[in-house]
């Protein structure tokens, strides 16, 4: 009987998936069970604090004295021994006034008065507060995580005849690595085969699959869907587009905004405040009222220090502004800090540079006018002779499909200035503008006159044999931008291009944007950028994508950087990056940023109101620990269920 061959490597290959397959298992058993383990105190103390109400209820008898006040403590430190123990070193640390000294003087002081059933109450429904605030944090993150998992692990490289497994970071320029389907690009490169199809969703938030043709730029993180491709490296893992993006999203969160510092630095203030009011409540009252009753009035300075405990203001409106990088994330915006969401909430003057923002930066034919030619014939003699230049007008004139044979140029000649002059099929052919027309006699239709966009003129043996009109198209959402954009509230659209003033002119006019200059240096719209700053309150976001447009992202209130994935200079210096390359996500940005501000403003006048009112009910004896509890731990609870919303919202 025939023995099959067995495969080593695809044994070994089997057996791999098996081990990745039960570690995976193991990983997520395991982080059930640490998830579980987190939730035990709060269900323990919550069970014993049931028990124990119970028994208070039905008077049972064995339930008095120091049965009781045991009970109610054992029901206590599981989830009041964290705060106590995190309340002390920060007291060691020279942190007196925190939420947790706050939280741990209200209930050990009820204990103090023999309330321990508020005391628990209290204590455990802030550590249910925290394992939600926990829980929502971990989920307003979720879109800015995501990008972790695209960090790739390893990579396939050619090196000594074989590919052998590395970790990316070793990888250098100029090595070749092999990704197999489903796998991610571990380094930014030059694609290698003849094309592929990619999922860059973790990048650019874009669902559709990128098609990618040979010698065109791949970037690390995205995933091969179609075959076994090869790239060349061409930056080091440190210096990729991923490594770049995940450094910024890692850091967004460092950068607070400006609401966010006043509530921190508030709270410091506002803590100690709190506290010295209730030792005043407790003590002064002794001297003024004829019935001072000490426990009374301690119970009250204790409802005082539950409500006044700021955690409402310090957890929800961080957690806002998590939701709105999120969110952003998501949506493939990248925020570099929650700075910029407010400041994009108070632009009013939106500035735009032209080539590569609202136009793909890329030379197309738009018209092709033959005069005595067919228009095959025709464009065969341009292409002959564009074939010997490298210029970006050639290149987009020999995209043109012509049927049949090609024409071959000899003698060809460039014209300094002018053009091209050669021979194809034994005709003398003129390739070029139209002072090179006019140097050789060749008469000129006064049609080109008007027209502004590039145009490549062609002369057959001494007669004009037509033009063709090059021209940088418009991106496929550059209408429905601006139409976006003045649906958000703003009305002064600006252009302002390096181009020529005719082609600005007419690109704006096409798009519906009023004002536009063209023919500028960079430091011409730095100048102009500068001078709308300081006109009227102008807060100017300006939307550029390159080198050349690097000192106005620099110095305009919003740098807004166009395809982050392939500039760095971009990168580097806008604060905000539109990883799609979609000018229509310049109004989403906007729409986010107003929305998360105002869940914040929300946020903020919810915690305050709140308090408010308890704290007043609290001091005149109106309220008890209970409404203590829902002024603090139930307002934040609602803020934070009101900033997850935030997740849920589409713009």
């Amino acid at each position: 009987m025939k023995k099959k061959k067995v495969n080593l490597r695809d044994l070994n290959k089997t057996s791999s998936d098996t081990h990745k397959r039960n570690d995976a298992h193991n990983q997520s058993s395991a982080e059930s069970i640490v998830k579980f383990k987190v939730y035990v105190p709060a269900i323990f103390s919550f069970v014993m604090l049931i028990i124990g109400i119970a028994m208070d209820y039905f008077d049972v008898a064995f339930f008095k004295d120091w049965i009781r006040i045991v009970w109610y403590a054992v029901a206590y430190l599981p989830v009041g021994f964290p705060v106590i123990k995190e309340g002390w070193n920060s007291i060691k640390n020279g942190d007196f006034f925190t939420e947790f000294l706050l939280m741990s003087i209200a209930t050990i002081g009820a204990f103090a008065i023999g309330e321990y059933p508020e005391g628990v109450a209290v204590m455990l429904f802030y550590a249910v507060g925290e394992l939600f605030q926990s829980a929502a944090v971990k989920r307003a993150k979720g879109s800015i995580k995501a990008l972790l998992d695209v960090r790739p692990n390893e990579a396939l490289v050619y090196r000594d005849n074989n590919y052998v497994s590395v970790n990316p970071e070793t990888v250098a320029i100029g090595e070749k690595v092999q990704v197999r389907v489903g796998e991610k690009i571990p380094l930014d490169g030059i694609l290698l085969s003849e094309k592929g199809s990619f999922n860059t969703a973790a990048l650019t938030g874009e669902s559709k699959p990128d098609t990618i043709a040979k010698g065109e730029k791949v970037f690390a993180g995205s995933i091969n869907l179609d075959g076994v491709i090869e790239i060349k490296t061409t930056k080091e893992f440190k210096d990729s587009s991923i490594a770049r993006i995940l450094d910024m999203v890692q850091n967004a969160t460092a950068r607070k905004s400006k609401t966010e510092l006043f509530i921190r630095k508030f709270a410091k203030i506002y803590t100690p405040i709190v506290v010295f009011l209730a030792i005043a409540l407790t003590f002064l009252p002794y001297f003024f009222v004829d019935d001072y009753v000490f426990s009374d009035w301690l119970y009250r300075a204790l409802i005082f220090l539950v409500i006044s405990c700021p955690c409402a203001l310090v957890i929800s409106i961080p957690l806002g502004y998590f939701g709105g990088l999120g969110a952003a994330s998501k949506n493939g915006i990248l925020f570099k800090g929650a700075s910029y969401l407010d400041e994009m909430t108070k632009v009013n003057t939106v500035v735009m540079d032209k080539t590569g923002t609202v136009t793909k930066g890329v030379f197309k034919i738009k018209e092709i006018k033959a005069i005595g030619w067919k228009e095959p014939e025709f464009m065969k003699y341009l292409m002959a002779m564009e074939e010997q230049s490298t210029h970006p007008i050639a290149k987009a004139i020999m995209d043109y499909k012509a049927d049949g044979e090609d024409f071959q140029a000899s003698e060809v000649s460039e014209v300094a200035g002018k053009g091209l002059k050669g021979t194809v099929n034994g005709k003398t052919v003129l390739v070029g503008n139209k002072p090179l027309m006019i140097s050789n006699n060749i008469e000129v239709p006064s049609e080109t006159d008007n027209i502004v966009e590039s145009i490549v003129m062609v002369s057959i043996e001494g007669k004009f044999a037509g033009y063709v009109i090059i021209a940088d198209e418009l991106k496929d959402d550059a209408h429905e931008a601006i139409k976006q954009i003045r649906e958000s509230g703003i009305s002064k659209i600006i252009m302002l291009s390096g181009d020529k003033d005719s082609i600005t002119q007419q690109v704006a006019k096409e798009m519906g944007i009023d004002t536009a200059k063209g023919g500028l240096l960079p430091e011409d719209k730095l100048n102009e950028v500068e001078k709308l700053m300081s006109e009227n309150d102008g807060r100017v976001a300006f939307i550029g994508d390159g080198i050349n447009d690097a000192p106005v992202l620099a110095v305009s209130d919003v740098g807004i950087a166009m395809g982050g994935l392939g500039s760095d200079v971009a990168i580097e210096t806008a604060d905000v990056i539109i990883q799609t390359d979609q000018p229509s996500k310049i109004a989403k940005a906007i729409k986010i940023g107003r929305s998360t501000r105002r869940i914040v403003y929300q946020n903020i006048a919810l915690a305050f109101g709140v308090k408010a009112v308890v704290l007043v009910l609290g001091a005149v004896g109106l309220a008890t620990m209970w409404e203590a509890v829902f002024a603090d731990v139930g307002v934040a609870l609602l803020a934070i269920l009101n900033a997850v919303r935030l997740q849920k919202m589409k713009w």
